[in-house]
């Protein structure tokens, strides 16, 4: 299993070491954490870390992926991250304790094949706050709440909503006190208390350490801040946690002096693009067996003095610059959570686990 490539390396120890941290950062101001595994496609390995690290709820937007994690017996409540397919409503209510929903007809037939299967199906309603992914429209909220409450076969375990994920808008202080003051305004009309109140994702990370005030929000849904480290509204590193508990590795299956620029008559190529090349002289080149088909390639840096020069389906070129370098020999990559996501999902890709505790210290001051 050792010299399998293209393959991408976890270390397990750093990812439990960032779920700890925030899962004890968020306890400290009332705040539960879910786990988003599918940034990993649900690898079991992956999953099994968040729950020692403290987590008891996982989070997926892939039924594959909840199922298998379910059948594997991982003890942890499992969340459905988007509102059901009409045509996974049998699985979803056999598989899922929890799922996310903003479309009433896909709650009414929960609800009758809850009563199927002799079961009380718990549902978070989502709610628009301007990203403009999925959620009810705020005015529309208290005519859904009043139906779904009365419905038999369906539990109403609170609200959620989402940021920066498709609209890029941020979580601020103020739309996190408004999401807060409508939960607490459903909650009176209906005399009714939401177990979730679900605020956001890996976004909310600056809001998570910087309010004063958390108001009714009690959960959050971290996948990139755990596997990666990161928030995702700039990007930026979260002090005290690992960015490097993933690597990818692949082989350089050729080495060759070519030149710079293609040359003959030029056209489109594989994937419809131009592109145009400088002419830079004689260039040490190599490529490694890996391409788009496997990875997103932008999100790759190289961790040695190489430059990516481009990709087609299944070679990615490198400028290997003045690297002494031979077929056989072994590129290693970080990854941003794109380039993470494809590599998890490709079949072509091993993944080898890493039980081995981090080999250097890192700052426990967080923000």
């Amino acid at each position: 299993m050792e010299n399998i490539f293209p393959r991408v390396e976890i270390n397990l120890e750093k990812i439990r070491h960032n779920a700890k941290i925030l899962t004890v950062l968020a306890a400290k101001k009332g705040i539960s954490v879910t786990g988003v595994t599918k940034g990993v496609a649900g690898n079991l390995d992956i999953a099994n870390v968040m729950i020692d690290a403290g987590i008891t709820c996982l989070a997926d937007s892939k039924m594959k992926n909840i199922i298998r994690m379910k059948k594997y017996g991982l003890h942890a409540k499992f969340m459905l991250l988007r509102t059901p397919a009409l045509s996974e409503i049998k699985e979803v209510v056999e598989f899922v304790d929890i799922s996310m929903n903003s479309e009433l007809s896909v709650i009414r037939s929960l609800a009758a094949e809850a009563i199927k299967q002799h079961k009380v199906h718990s549902i978070i309603l989502m709610v628009e706050m301007g990203d403009l992914r999925e959620g009810i429209m705020v005015r529309d909220l208290p005519a859904i709440i009043r139906e779904v409450i009365g419905l038999k076969g369906v539990h109403l375990e609170g609200l959620g909503t989402n940021f920066a994920c498709f609209g890029g808008i941020i979580p601020t202080e103020q739309k996190m006190i408004q999401f807060s003051q409508l939960a607490r305004e459903m909650q009176r009309k209906f005399s009714i208390i939401f177990s979730y109140i679900s605020g956001g994702n890996s976004a909310n990370y600056n809001w998570l350490v910087n309010t004063k005030k958390t108001g009714l929000i009690s959960n959050l849904r971290f996948g990139e801040s755990i596997l990666l480290g990161r928030e995702t509204v700039n990007g930026e590193n979260v002090p005290g946690l690992y960015q490097d508990a993933f690597c990818l590795v692949s082989e350089v299956i050729e080495v060759k002096s070519k030149p710079s620029r293609p040359f003959g008559e030029t056209g489109s190529n594989a994937f419809g693009e131009r592109l145009l090349f400088k002419d830079n002289g004689m260039m040490n080149r190599a490529i490694i067996g890996l391409g788009r088909q496997d990875v997103m390639v932008k999100g790759l840096e190289p961790l040695q003095p190489v430059d990516i020069i481009g990709s087609s389906s299944d070679h990615i070129i490198l400028n290997a610059k003045n690297m002494k370098i031979s077929p056989g020999d072994l590129i290693k990559f970080s990854l941003n959570y794109g380039a993470l996501l494809s590599v998890m999902t490709s079949p072509y890709i091993y993944k080898k686990s890493i039980y081995r505790k981090s080999s250097h210290a890192i700052s426990k001051n967080l923000a």
